[in-house]
């Protein structure tokens, strides 16, 4: 008996310590907005496509021009460098032609400021290159919206979670209570020689049975409390968020149409990706074309640091083509055609999986609303039950065990009831998640 209270007094003890915490009570809607604000894989999504963003941008050198300059300064007695040191200083005489000094320069210094542009004209290949670049950063957004969208239904399966383990608390808290009462009279009973120390062992039992499930379902709470703030990307120590809003105890049938949509959103990333991997496929192919660009240079040269005595320009095109290098563009070219190739098969099975769990989720929310009614029915069936039971038991009708069993029946198919409309509601808002 001292053992019973002993393990009694530990779960009120770890119970009060639970609920000495602050209690910060919360709003789908609040934890909605502070999850699309804080969210951390929100955040990584969206630096994904930052960075394709990125990618797209350098292609903009397809189109601009590179621009750079440098200052060069050499000290030299090679014959060649010496006299083009001297020609581009333009300080070239008649006696710079003795083959004596030709042969045997003087140690010549030479000072070249240059100002280089690089202008790409037809470059068919960077064209495509370009366009894939573009496909991969829609890809990658139209992936961060459904990112969004994914984190929304998270974040209301956590919230329904954490009512859930709050009305649990609340059932078991009554049936806390309701045991207690019967203890109570089976005490009473005891003492007066009505019932034997067995019946008073059971209904001990059942109490503490009762405490224990209690203390499983607050620390369900802190925990769907915690995975909530995980979502929000807040500190949760000495904290439990309580939803203002109750679990419902009813459900909204509504009628939602098992096609799956063109539109999703991680539908038409996994097309882009395809289309992504069709253009570099494209462009492998343009390798084989010819490139052409313009370029052109300013120079200044001196003796002297940073002089600017002698000056040059230099204009010009260049029309290339690679003929042959040695198999890497063909080889390229059969990579990408595999890469597009795969893409479009990853595109076809995703849409079938996801056309497979459409109908699976239609399935078990038809499942879901059968149980809602059937636990809803059980529900009701067992409080009468208990209700005739209670009232034959204080009358000397019935036996503890009986009673005690009416009673467990009563509340586990309340917290079965609860249960059922929680899978009903995330199931509709599943099926609402992949039919958009």
């Amino acid at each position: 008996m001292n053992k019973i209270n002993f393990i009694l007094l530990l779960g009120i003890i770890s119970i009060n310590a639970l609920y000495s915490q602050d209690t910060l009570t919360i709003s789908k809607q609040d934890v909605w907005l502070k999850a699309f604000d804080k969210n951390l894989q929100i955040k990584m999504a969206n630096q994904d496509f930052k960075s394709a963003q990125a990618d797209y941008r350098q292609s903009n050198s397809l189109f601009l021009p590179s621009i750079s300059a440098s200052h060069t300064a050499i000290s030299t007695t090679n014959p060649l460098m010496a006299f083009g040191s001297r020609l581009n200083q333009e300080i070239l005489t008649t006696s710079d032609f003795d083959p004596s000094r030709l042969n045997n320069p003087a140690r010549t210094r030479n000072f070249a400021t240059k100002f280089e542009i690089l202008q790409p004209l037809i470059n068919v290949d960077g064209i495509y290159q370009r366009k894939a670049a573009k496909a991969k950063m829609e890809a990658l957004s139209l992936q961060t919206e459904r990112t969004k969208e994914y984190l929304e239904l998270e974040v209301s399966k956590a919230f329904m979670e954490l009512q859930l383990g709050y009305k649990a608390v609340s059932v078991l808290e009554k049936a806390n209570k309701t045991s207690d009462a019967n203890l109570q009279l089976i005490q009473n009973y005891f003492k007066q020689g009505i019932l034997q120390k067995t019946d008073l062992l059971s209904v001990q039992v059942r109490v503490n049975e009762i405490q224990n499930q209690l203390q499983y379902a607050k620390s369900n709470v802190q925990n769907a409390s915690d995975y909530l703030a995980f979502l929000l990307d807040e500190d949760n120590t000495n904290k439990v968020y309580k939803p203002i809003e109750v679990l419902e105890n009813s459900i909204i049938i509504e009628t939602i149409n098992p096609t799956l949509s063109i539109t999703r959103k991680d539908i038409q990333a996994m097309d882009k990706s395809s289309e992504a991997y069709a253009k570099m496929l494209q462009s492998s192919k343009m390798n084989f074309l010819p490139r052409l660009n313009a370029f052109g240079s300013y120079e200044l040269y001196d003796d002297t640091l940073f002089g600017t005595n002698a000056k040059g320009y230099v204009v010009g095109a260049q029309l290339s083509w690679s003929l042959f290098d040695g198999y890497k563009s063909i080889g390229k070219m059969v990579k990408a055609k595999a890469e597009f190739q795969k893409s479009e098969i990853e595109t076809q099975q995703y849409k079938a999986k996801s056309q497979m769990e459409l109908n699976k989720t239609n399935r078990q929310l038809k499942d879901a609303e059968n149980k809602v009614n059937l636990s809803n029915l059980a529900l009701e069936q067992s409080q009468e039950a208990y209700r005739i039971r209670s009232n034959r038991f204080t009358q000397g009708l019935e036996k503890t065990t009986d009673l005690l069993q009416s009673e467990t029946l009563m509340f586990q198919k309340e917290l079965e009831f609860l249960q059922a409309v929680f899978e009903y509601n995330f199931t509709q808002n599943y099926l609402q998640f992949l039919t958009k």
